[in-house]
């Protein structure tokens, strides 16, 4: 039963992989033995993940990525086939998003909520509509999208008063997109061997303001926020052999936030 979980040799692609959960879910997957490729539209920050990793002892490869240009996807999706000659798992976890992130629903200009529909839910489905097709060859393989529990329940405002945060009006909508729209997926190749699920996180800890983190737990039944790490293991559940049997799922992983 071990062996379940084992994900030696899979050629695993992580996009957003030098953020806070993308370099988790690299560390995580090259400790169970994945050949890990971190994709980045930050070269910059792509590299420093991959020499962090190989400082612990762990190998991976940085890839430059920007998931909302076809042209970028088309390239990185050949360059991998060509030099690994296949996909096994691909994890959507890159987060794009404009300058202007974060502005009350009011004052968002309607040039901005586009571009970070474009970019990020847009940007998922193309990278799914190129990966979906190469694994469907090969009869089999592992999309994981990162959703979120706001693609699910509605923002609680209150857990944001005395900060200058906010629950950004696109996330929503993006993140319940993405929720959908792997379901989609998984019904439409399921009978090609190709699994699409999506993870749920909760709020992941990230030096928020007191304020905040405190408002956050109390409406948490485990009474923390979750760390970048505690997101991984539903990943690794999912790219592997232990979730054969399991698709279109949107596993949540939020410290039982949503059940309150």
């Amino acid at each position: 039963m071990k062996n379940l979980f084992d994900l030696t040799h899979k050629v695993t692609v992580i996009t957003g992989g030098g953020g806070l959960l993308g370099k988790a879910f690299a560390r995580g997957f090259a400790s169970y033995g994945a050949q890990v490729i971190i994709a980045e539209i930050d070269e910059e920050k792509g590299i420093r993940a991959c020499e962090e990793l190989k400082k612990d002892g762990y190998t991976a490869r940085f890839l430059l990525l920007d998931i909302a240009d076809e042209k970028s996807v088309i390239n990185g999706v050949t360059q991998i086939l060509k030099e690994e000659g296949r996909i096994d798992v691909w994890i959507n976890n890159a987060y794009p998003r404009t300058k202007d992130w974060g502005v009350s629903f009011e004052k968002i200009p309607f040039n901005s909520w586009q571009e970070n529909i474009n970019k990020h839910l847009n940007g998922y489905c193309l990278c799914c509509q190129k990966v979906t097709e190469i694994m469907k060859e090969a009869k089999k393989g592992s999309i994981i999208n990162i959703a979120s529990i706001y693609g699910i329940v509605a923002p609680d405002f209150s857990i944001y008063e005395g900060t200058d945060m906010t629950m950004p009006a696109a996330y929503a909508a993006i993140k319940g997109g993405v929720i959908q729209f792997t379901k989609y997926l998984a019904s439409y190749y399921g009978n090609h061997g190709v699994r699409v699920n999506a993870i749920s996180p909760g709020g992941i800890f990230d030096s928020q303001p007191q304020s905040f983190v405190k408002n956050y737990i109390k409406k948490t039944p485990l009474q923390r926020m979750a760390s970048a790490e505690e997101i991984v293991g539903a990943a690794i559940f999912l790219a592997s052999d232990a979730s054969a049997y399991v698709t279109g799922h949107n596993l949540v992983v939020d410290g039982g936030w949503s059940i309150i």
